[in-house]
């Protein structure tokens, strides 16, 4: 825990990692706005290229804004990792660049290059002034989808490092907006949704959910959202293991211990002892989704 806490610089490093966010939405805008005029011209490299962004992509796209169409030599302009086949490419390419979807094209390419330039600056600005953070950022990046001190940044300045303010992990996953509502009258429950603050830290987290769970780095995270999407969707999956990394977090920035993943593995092994009681019995069922019904008689049969 930090010796002198400073709420004035977690106010600095919301602020700017808050705008590094808007920074990013408006380019995934424009990248959405490049693509239509793609589209508006029958070129479809979003059906050939993984990223229409990304190397190979941008070379063809410059080969396009030039020449207008696809009369000529793209392949040299093809990585080698490519899984497209020069075919599926050509095909893809079969179209015509009008002039004014080549000039709004040229722009939107432009902005993006000067916003990029600005995520690159004011992330060397939040780098450079979460320092004092170091130590709470090297415990963050063993969590699990936390990859770049950035992103662990942009968490500490929406939680803070002091976990003094949260008595527990469900205070801190209530005030995140990742638990469920319990608005009940009269014996009906009105709604479960989850809450809507979190507004920032939410959607960083779902996203951290996401990266990760296409790879088999933490098979102890993996294999729990994939039990839980068979049983609740993706949806309520996904915020449940938002939940779960949130917690982590907070007992991380309590202890100062790094993630251990052997906790996970000894929480999903079965109990020892199979036997239950029937009023547990009935609470495992209610807590997998049954209902329980007080028709026929168990006793019978």
């Amino acid at each position: 825990m930090l010796k002198f806490y400073s709420p004035a610089l977690i106010r600095q490093l919301r602020d700017l990692c808050r705008y590094h966010s808007k920074l990013t939405s408006m380019c995934t805008g424009d990248k959405n706005r490049a693509q239509n005029c793609l589209t508006m011209c029958n070129f479809k490299l979003d059906a050939v290229f993984s990223d229409v962004f990304g190397k190979s992509a941008t070379r063809v796209l410059d080969a396009l804004i030039e020449h207008g169409n696809s009369d000529f030599d793209f392949a040299p302009l093809i990585h080698k990792g490519c899984k497209a086949t020069v075919e599926e490419i050509r095909a893809a390419l079969d179209g015509e660049l009008i002039p004014a979807q080549a000039d709004k094209l040229n722009l939107i390419r432009k902005h993006m290059e000067y916003i990029t330039y600005h995520k690159d600056s004011l992330e060397q600005i939040i780098l450079d002034l979460a320092k004092e953070y170091q130590p709470q950022i090297d415990l963050l990046m063993t969590v699990p989808g936390i990859t770049t001190p950035l992103t662990a940044v942009r968490i500490l300045s929406e939680i803070c490092a002091d976990m003094s303010v949260f008595k527990t992990s469900k205070l801190l996953c209530l005030w995140a907006g990742l638990t469920p509502q319990n608005q009940e009258s009269a014996g009906k429950k009105k709604t479960t949704r989850i809450g809507r603050s979190g507004d920032y830290l939410k959607p960083l987290l779902v996203q951290i959910v996401l990266n990760y769970a296409k790879s088999d780095k933490h098979p102890e995270l993996k294999n729990k959202l994939q039990a839980l999407k068979k049983r609740r969707g993706g949806k309520k999956a996904t915020i449940a293991i938002s939940r779960k990394i949130l917690t982590a977090i907070w007992h991380i920035l309590s202890k100062n211990e790094p993630y251990n993943a052997e906790l996970y593995h000894k929480a999903d092994k079965p109990p020892k002892n199979r036997e239950l009681t029937p009023e547990q019995a009935f609470a495992l069922l209610r807590k997998q989704g049954y209902s329980i019904s007080d028709k026929g008689n168990l006793a019978s049969s």
